[in-house]
């Protein structure tokens, strides 16, 4: 919490705190939030709307709701036409339920909006119900939150106060609305503290968050910025899919007198409340592992519009995680670089850095990436660090304003070690990032050097050829009890007639021992064996071949008829081949990549040297190589620490050898 104003947001965010003790026995913990946060709100919005309250009320009655006019008239963008306050709610002790639901009716739209999906109506029926509701709310009603008493930025810092209190509490799922305060203060220095442009006077800047939750990424991202430039503005936008945390974050606004119409409601794939903005910057923090099946039908549509019209036209990420599907949302929304480009951070678990082989969705949309040179830095976190997962987590930052220094490179930091343990667990979370640690990967990160941490590639060594590795296919033909048994199970030579099966097994039986090397005299002697039972046909040969053929690593290849060895699909093998250290666009015709000197050249060495010397007779499958793309970032930093010696396990062994019986001689005595 600041320091400004620190004591009385203290003060206040304590005397709530004993309010919630007033639930206890009817109200889980977990559950205080539910009363005390949209409480909050109306006791807040109370106290800004009291000096115009008399003005409102002549308005409405003169013009009716003409929205316009009673916002013009409470002088803040919303308004209660109710006659009724706090105050007089509590004056009919009798009839409080009542009589706060008709208060609350007298809201405007967007207010009204916040308080129901707070879902607040149910908690009324249920302090109601428990005798509680006359109690709270006086309690409530002796808090001043007058805006001379308690300004929008000191109302800002308590509201977060009581959140992060209420999000502690429930930590089964917290982590799915909530991220650690200094998780996104470092996610925030990583997108801010090297940007010049922001220490300008009067600069306005744009930030979006496509997965806001309760807010505290805006709300940190503003405040850090005004520690950076006070007079730098944060115009800030979200939007969550999660009712409750929707109206935390919509509420959050409203109470530092913002604009609560830029945080919207919905799925942001399906329900794009942004459609065509964009903006300066972007973060999230979207849940790992989320499937988007029920939204499938919108994506797919996306995805298959023309080019890039669509958000989603890099690639499908599999149907079980959508993450990939926000980094092409929040891509989407990025200011052209003319226009002064934009940077983006997003959280990722270790799934987008490697899932996908190549040519899948995941490996393509990380081409697009990277190949466009938007992928600026991977920073690798500690785990433990959020509340509902104890998993590795990561932030991407993607750029389409890259300075001189990073473009064409790919920075990976390696901040694992770099965590103090708690003294007290939340959840999962049991480890925490200290300011001096954030100081030092943001000076990691802005440094741009390698060090033990800090690993700076070329862009093309993230990416790889797929390589198809094929071998001939060797075989002999004849009869023993093993091919006729693969005889009798074809399913193709089981659906004969009985007469025609047995004619064809008799035949078989005169094969004798012949032993064919040569596909064509194979072929010809299955032919006669077939006119000689009446039957042809190309399938029935095959199928009479395919049961005779038995693999032989010292027969000949088979060819086809232009005397190209046939590829055996047993032996069939896949390499990955480092892309030639050329400099292309994600535009660039694949298939001419493919197919140019530098690659031909690279796939070729790879050959000589990894393949031909073990299997000479390999070749490749030139029109089945695809270009992949993924970041192995713990291969990078991986450090071999080689075994003990022998002589010292083996001492070890006779200590732990000579102690076990020195036990069992104290028991046996």
């Amino acid at each position: 919490m600041p320091t400004g104003g620190a004591g009385p947001i203290k003060n206040h965010a304590a005397f709530i705190w004993s309010v919630a003790d007033l639930l206890r026995g009817d109200y889980r913990q977990s559950e205080y939030g539910k009363v005390i946060l949209p409480l909050t709100v109306i006791r807040r919005l109370d106290c800004v709307l009291e000096p115009t309250k008399g003005k409102v009320l002549s308005f409405h009655k003169r013009y009716g709701d003409r929205k316009d006019i009673l916002i013009s008239a409470a002088g803040v963008p919303f308004y209660n036409a109710s006659p009724l306050t706090l105050q007089r709610v509590l004056d009919d002790s009798e009839n409080v339920a009542d009589q706060l639901r008709a208060y609350l009716a007298g809201f405007s739209e967007s207010a009204r909006d916040v308080l129901d999906k707070f879902r607040f109506e149910a908690q009324i029926a249920r302090l109601d119900n428990a005798n509680l509701l006359y109690l709270v709310l006086s309690k409530f009603r002796e808090l001043d939150l007058h805006p001379d008493v308690v300004s929008n930025l000191e109302m800002g810092y308590l509201y977060e106060e009581l959140v992060r209190k209420f999000s502690e509490l429930s930590n089964e799922t917290a982590g799915e609305h909530f991220t650690p305060r200094e998780v996104i203060r470092l996610m925030v220095d990583l997108l801010l503290t090297d940007e010049p442009e922001l220490h300008k006077r009067g600069i306005v800047k744009t930030m979006l968050d496509p997965a806001c939750g309760t807010g505290g990424m805006l709300s940190v991202s503003e405040q850090r910025l005004r520690e950076l430039n006070p007079q730098a503005t944060l115009k800030t936008y979200g939007q969550e899919l999660n009712a409750e945390t929707y109206a935390v974050c919509r509420s959050d606004m409203m109470i530092k007198g913002q604009d609560a119409e830029n945080i919207a409601f919905g799925n942001s794939f399906s329900e794009d409340a942004f459609d065509g903005e964009h903006y300066d910057y972007l973060l999230a923090n979207p849940p790992f592992g989320v499937e988007w099946k029920k939204i499938a039908e919108v994506v797919k549509k996306e995805h298959t519009k023309d080019g890039f019209g669509g958000r989603f036209g890099a690639g499908l990420p599999r149907i079980n995680d959508g993450s990939f599907l926000f980094l092409q949302h929040m891509i989407s929304k990025m200011k052209r670089p003319e226009r002064g480009g934009t940077r983006l951070a997003i959280v990722f678990n270790g799934s987008p850095l490697f899932t996908g082989a190549a040519g899948s969705g995941e490996s393509e949309i990380r081409r697009w990436i990277i190949e466009n040179d938007w992928l600026e830095a991977v920073v690798a976190l500690p785990d433990q660090l959020f509340y509902n997962t104890g998993i590795s987590t990561y932030f991407w930052i993607v750029t389409n304003r890259k300075n001189l220094r990073r473009r064409g490179k790919v920075q990976l930091i390696d901040a694992r070690e770099l965590f103090g343990k708690m003294r007290k667990s939340l959840g999962e979370k049991r480890r925490e990032i200290s300011p001096e640690q954030i100081t030092e990967i943001v000076h990691l990160h802005g440094n741009f050097t390698e060090s033990d941490r800090v690993k700076i590639l070329p862009n093309e060594a993230l990416g790889f050829l797929r390589i198809t590795v094929e071998r001939p296919l060797r075989l002999r033909w004849e009869v023993t009890e093993d091919t006729i048994a693969a005889f009798r199970a074809n399913p193709k030579i089981d659906n004969l007639a009985d007469e025609v099966r047995s004619a064809l097994e008799t035949g078989l039986a005169r094969w004798g021992k012949e032993v064919y090397t040569d596909i064509k005299l194979a072929t010809k002697r299955v032919i006669e064996l077939l006119a000689g039972v009446g039957q042809r046909g190309l399938l029935l040969q095959k199928a009479i071949l395919d049961s005779l053929a038995v693999r032989d690593p010292d027969a000949p290849p088979v060819t086809d008829d232009n005397g190209n060895n046939e590829p055996d699909p047993e032996l069939r093998d896949y390499e990955n081949v480092p892309l030639p250290g050329v400099s292309v666009t994600f535009e660039a015709d694949p298939k001419e990549r493919l197919t140019s000197i530098e690659y031909r050249t690279a796939v070729e060495d790879y050959m000589a040297a990894e393949v031909l010397p073990y299997v000479p007779d390999a070749w490749v499958a030139h029109t089945k190589t695809k270009i992949g793309y993924e970041i192995p970032l713990t291969r990078h930093f991986y450090e071999y620490v080689p075994p003990r010696p022998l002589a010292k396990i083996d001492a070890e062994i006779k200590s732990l050898e000579a102690e076990i019986l020195a036990f069992l001689k104290e028991v046996t005595e």
